[in-house]
C-alpha cells in the first residue's frame, strides 16, 4: 500500500532519478533518513524496479516515431513478440483490444530506417496486417 508521500517521492524520482536524497527530503518535508528508508522499501517491494535515463527533448525530437498497429495470426503471439523484441527501433509493445492485437511504438533516426523496420514488421511470420501512423508531434508527455 503506497502512501501519498510515496507517490510524491515516485513522482520526483520520475522527473529526475538522480536527485540527491537530501533534495528529495526537502521537497517532501521529510528527513533524509526517512526518504532513504522509503526508497529502500520501494525498491525491496518491487515498486521501484530500476532507474533509467530520460532523453533530452532535442534528441527525442530528432527521432522519427510511429505507432504500428498489428494484427497477428492465431497462436502467433509469442513468435511475433519475440521477433519484435529483436528490432532495435521498437521501443514499446502493447497488447490491445479491438481490431488489432498489438501496438508497437517505434523510434528511428531516419525515415529510411523507420520505413525498413515497418516493412520488416509486415514481413514477420505470424503478422497478418499492419497500419502505420507517424507521430508528428507530442502534445502531452508525462
Amino acid at each position: 500500500m503506497l502512501t501519498d508521500k510515496d507517490r510524491d517521492l515516485l513522482a520526483l524520482l520520475s522527473e529526475n532519478s538522480r536527485m540527491p536524497v537530501a533534495t528529495l527530503a526537502k521537497k517532501l518535508g521529510l528527513s533524509r533518513t526517512t526518504v532513504q528508508a522509503r526508497i529502500e522499501r520501494l525498491e525491496r517491494d518491487g515498486v521501484i524496479a530500476g532507474y533509467g535515463i530520460r532523453l533530452s527533448e532535442q534528441y527525442a525530437a530528432s527521432l522519427i516515431r510511429a505507432h504500428i498497429l498489428i494484427t497477428i495470426a492465431p497462436k502467433a503471439l509469442a513468435q511475433v513478440v519475440s521477433a519484435l523484441e529483436r528490432l532495435k527501433p521498437v521501443t514499446a509493445l502493447h497488447s490491445v483490444s479491438g481490431t488489432f492485437d498489438l501496438i508497437a511504438i517505434l523510434a528511428a533516426p531516419s525515415m529510411l530506417e523507420l520505413d525498413q523496420t515497418i516493412d520488416e514488421i509486415g514481413n514477420l511470420d505470424g503478422v497478418e496486417r499492419t497500419l502505420s501512423s507517424i507521430i508528428l508531434s507530442t502534445r502531452i508527455s508525462r
